[in-house]
């Protein structure tokens, strides 16, 4: 989703521009047609149009829309900076401290294994 903006920003499904001008009665039957056709084939679509139209004030859709987006935005945010702060830390320094442990080991052993042949 490249567009944080715009819930709706899928290519195959309705912008919010054409949802607000179908739920006000302001397209041309062959839009109107158009609309419901995609109303039939997408339950997203279908259900969108019954969210708007259970709307009383129409007029006011927009506003709803635009709040809802600012929330949504909101989420992302909090939500990115949970995962940022979940993130582990850089592993160099124990995976240095790991491979050292282990050498120290093995040269101890090596030591060990000389001395007592001797």
């Amino acid at each position: 989703m490249s567009d944080i903006n715009n819930i709706l920003n899928n290519d195959d499904e309705l912008s919010e521009e054409m949802l607000l001008k179908y739920a006000l009665g302001n397209l041309t039957a062959e839009e109107r047609h158009a609309i419901e056709i995609k109303m039939v084939n997408s339950a997203f679509v279908n259900d969108a149009v019954e969210g708007i139209d259970a709307f009383k004030n129409k007029k006011q859709v927009q506003q709803y829309m635009d709040e809802l987006n600012r929330q949504l935005q909101k989420q992302t945010k909090k939500k990115k900076k949970y995962k940022a702060r979940r993130k582990l830390p850089s592993m160099d320094w124990i995976i240095t401290a790991v491979v050292i442990v282990l050498l120290l080991c093995v040269l101890g052993y090596t030591v060990l294994h000389l001395y007592n042949s001797k």
